[in-house]
């Protein structure tokens, strides 16, 4: 899930937006939610006696508040959800958004209990002999803050003395802040545990795209949506993510390989290392003495994205899968309850294996059959048009497409073997989306002929075709209002049928920007902390991909950069309109040698400011041109998450 800038920008401080399109079903779409209602087996009622089990206590203010007094999370925003599913939503979609919005306090099982339903993600605490061990944090340090508190109020007062960070995404570590300070971390007082490469992947995974990911994550996760029948419902394994403020605290302690154990306050711990499945830097936690498995995010409430919509790179399907068996071979036969970082807990030992191994069949039958049709000639659209899982994985709630898709993630796996490009000539060098519309817009009789064929396709319920014909006059003319209108509206109806929570987020985030434009939260934002811990030689990537030529225009630059509290020497040049970062010394003449702390250089790097000021205080040191620095940051971009997606 969600990570430094990809999501630093849909944090972004702001109020919600319309509620998308609020275009009523059409008879085509209460006909496909009649279709899946008879498909599914709604007669299973096990998850919803797994997500009630142990229901301890829940806040009894339902708002989750910022400093700035905003509102960060509200416990009652789904609380629309009780009753049957409205035309409006699919109804397995609407069922996994009920399960989802359960909020409180659990018990899983002695010395462990989860608060869900603060937060997109799970927090667990497991009680050692003094104190909270926490397993994730949540997204923000408001979130997290209030989980502590339920826990603390329901179960008596307990110090945190360790937090583990299963894995390298952000609403798992996000909150770290509101739950520890980092004076006790300091003192030794608090552990924090985390998988080899946490901290690397935590801040850079998605540094250098940030701004386009952090775009594509407010439709992704339906940012600017409200949350009801015709907005937001859900994100497939949590509602959505909190509004509040993202923090990291390192860890002081890493696990390197499956096997490695730790007593922690009391508890015994033993650890499967899982790097390259869902996340670059991941890991199991299994309690031997309370026969209690943490399956992190490796193991979910829906299928699991191989390649997140928003954007990152494809992520291992087979290794996903093989690891998935080493977890049923090292615990299945000694788990009597799962738990993990997303949803709800399965208990008893034959819930939890069959679980384990259908899941792990699902993602091996994934990968086997989209190789298998990819080697038959077929390309990733074409896969994804045809895979499905055997019927026996198929009926299975925790293998429904809530979150990831057997039709994108097929796509994902074609990806990751053979690339973008299919193979066909035509499209080695293809013409850009605008100009090749506007020509096939010209070919087929104009804009009224095309919106004519796709009202009709849209009569009909075909709104694939209504899309793809409409996205070609709306690429061909912006301005074209009628023409944004209607293709809105079939987005609405795409949405309502959609099973896939991200699908139906972007169908109407789509929706919403056909209808009202653009909207914000006020540009792209970087949480503090994250880049407090990025290491220096990834913050000149950072500016290395924001130097734009059209700027520096053939201008050559030398630095020495002298970072003195971290002990830290960088060779600075532009040449060819790239920059080059070196970790050493000069070896020859610059223009200038800047002694700063890293700190100013950052606040430089990232508002613009001169380093005038720190020149006048005498915390800042230049030998040579004293304009070197700025004249290197007037030639960066500025990104910002306020590019159109459906409109250029």
């Amino acid at each position: 899930m969600n990570r430094i800038l990809a999501l630093a920008a849909a944090l972004a401080i702001s109020g919600a937006g319309p509620a998308a399109a609020g275009d009523p079903p059409s008879p085509a779409t209460v006909a496909a939610q009649a279709a899946a209602q008879a498909s599914l087996p709604f007669a299973d009622r096990e998850d919803f006696d797994f997500a009630g089990r142990g229901f301890l206590a829940t806040r009894a203010d339902p708002k989750i508040l910022r400093a700035d007094g905003g509102v960060a999370w509200d416990l009652k925003a789904y609380d629309f959800l009780n009753g049957p599913a409205p035309a409006t939503v699919n109804p397995g979609l609407w069922r996994q958004a009920q399960l989802l919005a359960k909020h409180g306090l659990f018990k899983v099982t002695d010395r462990i209990w989860q608060v869900r339903g603060f937060d997109i993600a799970n927090a667990t605490f497991i009680a050692g002999d003094t104190g909270w061990i926490v397993i994730d944090t949540l997204t923000t340090a408001e979130t997290g803050r209030a989980a502590l508190e339920l826990a603390n109020k329901t179960l008596g007062a307990r110090p945190v003395v360790a937090i583990i960070y299963t894995h390298s995404h952000s609403d798992h570590f996000g909150g770290a802040r509101g739950m520890v300070a980092q004076a006790d971390i300091d003192a030794g007082r608090i552990q924090v545990i985390a998988p080899k490469g946490f901290l690397e992947e935590a801040v850079s995974e998605n540094v250098l795209a940030g701004a386009a990911m952090g775009r594509r994550a407010t439709y992704q996760f339906g940012y600017f949506l409200t949350p009801g029948p015709d907005g937001q419902i859900s994100s497939g394994i949590g509602q959505a993510i909190a509004k509040g403020t993202m923090t990291l605290l390192p860890p002081t302690m890493t696990i390197d390989h499956t096997g490695q154990s730790l007593t922690v306050d009391g508890v015994r711990l033993e650890f499967q290392y899982t790097p390259g499945t869902e996340a670059p830097a991941e890991m199991n936690i299994y309690l031997p003495d309370l026969h209690a498995l943490s399956m992190a995010e490796n193991a979910n409430v829906s299928m699991h994205n191989v390649l997140t919509p928003r954007g990152a790179l494809v992520r291992d399907s087979k290794a996903w899968a093989d690891d998935l068996t080493q977890s049923i071979r090292l615990f299945g036969g000694r788990t009597d309850v799962m738990f993990t970082s997303h949803g709800w807990p399965r208990f008893g030992r034959e819930a939890v294996n069959r679980f384990l191994e259908d899941h792990r069949d699902a993602y091996e039958y994934l990968h086997d059959q989209s190789v298998r049709i990819m080697n038959e000639g077929l390309t990733g659209p074409e896969i994804g048009d045809r895979i499905a899982l055997p019927a026996g994985l198929a009926r299975d709630w925790f293998n429904q497409g809530f979150y990831g898709s057997m039709s994108f993630n097929a796509r994902a796996v074609y990806q990751r073997y053979m690339g973008w490009y299919d193979g066909n000539p035509a499209n080695l060098a293809p013409l850009e989306p605008a100009d090749e519309s506007a020509r096939m817009v010209a070919a087929m009789g104009g804009a009224a002929r095309v919106t004519s064929l796709a009202k009709a396709a849209a009569d009909s319920g075909d709104y694939r075709w209504a899309a793809t014909l409409l996205n070609r006059v709306v690429l061909a003319d912006a301005a074209n209002q009628p023409a944004r209108d209607a293709l809105a509206g079939v987005y609405a109806q795409m949405a309502y049928q959609s099973e896939n929570s991200l699908w139906r987020n972007m169908y109407l985030s789509g929706a919403a920007e056909l209808k009202s434009g653009v909207k914000t939260g006020g540009g792209a934002s970087v949480a503090i902390d994250l880049i407090r811990n990025m290491p220096s030689k990834m913050l000149f990537d950072l500016v290395g991909v924001r130097l734009n030529p059209d700027k520096v225009k053939d201008a050559r630059l030398s630095l020495e950069l002298i970072f003195p509290e971290r002990h830290e020497q960088y060779y600075v040049r532009v040449r060819n309109d790239v920059l080059v970062a070196e970790p050493i010394a000069a070896p020859g003449p610059v223009d200038a040698t800047i002694t700063l702390p890293r700190a100013s250089f950052i606040t430089t790097l990232f508002t613009g400011a001169p380093l005038k000021a720190g020149i006048a205080a005498g915390t800042v040191k230049v030998e040579g041109d004293a304009g070197a620095v700025d004249r290197l940051i007037g030639w960066l971009d500025r990104f910002t998450p306020d590019f159109p997606i459906v409109t250029r």
